[in-house]
């Protein structure tokens, strides 16, 4: 079996560079390191609207799951990111019932906003984190983890940097840094996809 590490969500944050979509800010419990995942709009409603308790007048698509799996008497026991393949997150949504487990596959948006309305566990192959995950240290986390009933909002990048095709691997580890280091999980995502691409 693969090395699962443990995730929560610690916040969501518009995405500037593609129009309509967010960074979903996933933490290692436990860790230090933090997992960043561009997703769409309304996986991003879907997540937010569960964890906010907020009932909408009819049920959502994940609503629809949950309902769909009850009724049939099966729970969502986890879910997994299990893969990464050319930037593109894969996942798997273990459901068990008293006869059978079936691991069901998902995009990773859809899997957690399944994820929160059951109350499961979110795992993330330690293959996946260690080549997606961006690092922090013990002291920023601890500045990050005020103790919230909600996420915390990341913070956001309103600066447009210049392409970072343009820039070399030193720089790129460079701004990597300086981007960890800002808390500013969406520039340091595009940085890591830019250094994951040349290696």
């Amino acid at each position: 079996m693969k090395k699962l590490v443990e995730l929560e969500i610690l916040g969501l944050s518009s995405n500037h560079s593609q129009s309509g979509s967010f960074t979903l800010v996933m933490g290692e419990v436990d860790g230090i390191r933090r997992l960043p995942i561009v997703i769409g709009m309304f996986e991003a409603q879907a997540i937010a609207i569960e964890i906010e308790k907020i009932i909408p007048n009819r049920p959502m698509t994940h609503d629809l799951f949950k309902s769909f799996a009850e009724s049939f008497q099966f729970e969502i026991d986890r879910i997994v990111i299990s893969d990464m393949k050319e930037g593109v997150f894969y996942a798997k949504i273990h459901c068990k019932n008293s006869l059978t487990e079936v691991e069901i596959d998902s995009r990773p948006s859809d899997a957690i906003a399944i994820a929160v309305r059951f109350g499961a566990a979110i795992f993330c192959a330690e293959k996946v984190m260690a080549e997606a995950g961006l690092e922090f240290s013990e002291d920023e986390k601890k500045e990050d983890t005020k103790p919230s009933s909600k996420p915390a909002v990341a913070k956001q990048s309103s600066a447009k940097e210049s392409s970072l095709k343009d820039y070399s691997l030193d720089k790129l580890n460079q701004l990597l840094e300086k981007a960890i280091n800002n808390e500013d999980y969406e520039k340091a995502a595009r940085i890591r996809d830019e250094i994951n691409k040349r290696n």
